[in-house]
């Protein structure tokens, strides 16, 4: 039987305030355990909420930003369960009346395809405490202890749809969000620290039916390896159940990345099991039209919008234009190699050029060497240089490889000092050339003779045998043409 995976999100956004959503403590990371727990946040008998506008300024952001409803009016509620790490016995958090109602989220696949993520809603919240388990000095072995310090942090949780059917739209989504709430400036983005925390909603159902499957949360997923490789073993997990004749349990499930596999934590409750009402310390929160406007002056060009921008002006494709803009330092650097080509700007087959060596080369090094695109040796304006030199014939491609080496290493300020320094200018003078290719013709005859009768791998060789005596200096193209020239295949 055939399967088909329904995967729904929740992400746990964490927003960058100075201080907790409900009190003036510092939201800062990394303070010593308990350092950053206000009186509101020990929930102390007597003491009030107050409610942080920069939190909610952010969710109104977002809101924008995904073409949502900003609701005019909505209502906090306690959410209400028990565990060591949360003083109140109840999270501040939103139910019937969020503040972001639905919207959605574009992303493009791995195949260059594009799709909508449709957003349900986007609340915010209090995060809770933490339990310390090991790490902790004073700590006797076998206890755990509880930090206070993210009681009370201000989070924004944005909730999709269960409309995604595959491990790669899940993380391509997840990618996606990660990118906007870190380009409009409402999150870091750190997953290590915990300020982007995915939960997965992951069933199984037949392929053709519509009614969906019982469904399993995969919590606290903090990177998007694991967020992809946790669907993928718990959808084969709920298939292998069903086909041996049991039962999928409805339960919150925590993924293990050594074992490559889920384990039960909890039953999954349900929104009853958590007695939500009302909480009678926070008034309605209310939010006029005035304010989002003035909200709305303040947001930068969207990755959206600019994407649209490099598909139309430059011919970029969805995929090419979403590479380049996968972060907001990707983007300012794309930009700025735009900016450098001159007053006219680039032409299309610069922009591709300086994409194609933005996702390629450059990508290479900074991954090998575990770099920030804003901390690449080889600036935007750089590769612009040598971007130009590559376009007008200057440089093949393989020496470019080279000249940008160089430039990595600082070995000059741009390509031109380089190319000049090493005399890497790509010969031109097609009479040098055409003594290249009579001298590989003539020894060798085998090439000569598989190529005449219509074996085009022959003609490569040949086209390899005169780019190495030329040092790799000659123009590909003008080779291979002078070579099919020199032999006049009849075709």
């Amino acid at each position: 039987m055939a399967w088909e995976v329904v995967i729904g999100l929740e992400t746990h956004v964490q927003l960058q305030t100075r201080s907790k959503i409900f009190s003036p403590a510092s939201t800062d990371f990394g303070a010593a355990p308990n350092t950053q727990a206000h009186m509101v946040d020990l929930a102390l008998p007597g003491v009030l909420p107050v409610m942080n506008r920069a939190a909610v300024e952010a969710a109104i952001r977002f809101g924008l930003s995904v073409g949502a409803t900003i609701a005019p009016r909505s209502v906090f509620a306690r959410k209400n369960y028990f565990y060591p790490d949360l003083p109140k016995g109840y999270q501040i958090s939103q139910f019937e009346i969020p503040v972001v109602q639905g919207g959605h989220v574009d992303i493009v696949l791995p195949d260059g395809s594009c799709r909508q993520i449709e957003l349900t809603r986007a609340h915010l919240e209090e995060d809770a405490g933490k339990s310390i388990h090991e790490g902790l000095e004073g700590l006797p072995t076998g206890k755990s202890g509880i930090d206070l310090n993210r009681a009370g942090t201000p989070l924004l949780e944005i909730v999709t749809e269960p409309v995604m059917r595959s491990a790669a739209e899940a993380v391509a989504y997840a990618k996606a969000l990660h990118t906007l709430v870190t380009w409009i400036g409402i999150c870091d983005g750190n997953l290590q620290e915990g300020s982007f925390r995915v939960d997965a909603n992951v069933s199984v159902r037949p392929q053709g039916q519509t009614s969906f499957g019982t469904r399993c949360e995969i919590k606290n997923l903090n990177s998007f390896r694991f967020l992809e490789k946790a669907i993928q073993v718990e959808a084969a997990r709920q298939v292998a159940l069903i086909e041996d004749g049991g039962q999928v349990v409805q339960e919150t499930r925590l993924f293990d990345p050594d074992r490559e596999e889920t384990r039960a934590m909890r039953s999954k409750e349900d929104a009853q099991d958590y007695r939500y009402f009302p909480d009678p310390d926070l008034p309605p929160l209310v939010i006029d039209s005035d304010w989002v406007t003035t909200v709305k002056t303040s947001m930068p060009a969207l990755p959206q919008e600019l994407r649209a921008d490099l598909r139309d002006r430059y011919g970029l494709s969805d995929y090419d234009a979403a590479t380049v803009t996968q972060s907001k330092a990707a983007a300012d650097y794309f930009l700025a190699g735009l900016s450098a080509f001159g007053a006219q700007g680039a032409t299309s087959q610069q922009a591709k050029l300086l994409a194609n060596w933005v996702m390629g080369e450059l990508a290479s090094h900074l991954n090998r060497e575990d770099l920030a695109i804003e901390a690449s040796p080889v600036s935007a304006q750089q590769l612009a240089g040598l971007v130009c030199r590559i376009e007008d014939g200057t440089l093949s491609n393989k020496i470019a490889r080279e000249v940008f080496a160089s430039l990595w290493q600082g070995e000059g300020q741009t390509a031109d000092q380089i190319i000049s320094a090493k005399g890497l200018e790509q010969i031109q003078d097609t009479g040098l050339i055409d003594g290249l290719v009579a001298e590989v013709i003539a020894a060798n005859p085998k090439m000569v003779e598989e190529f005449m009768s219509g074996k085009d791998k022959a003609l490569n060789a040949m086209v390899g045998q005169v780019m190495k005596k030329s040092a790799g200096k000659a123009n590909p193209q003008t080779v291979t043409d002078l070579l099919r020239k020199a032999l006049n295949r009849p075709d």
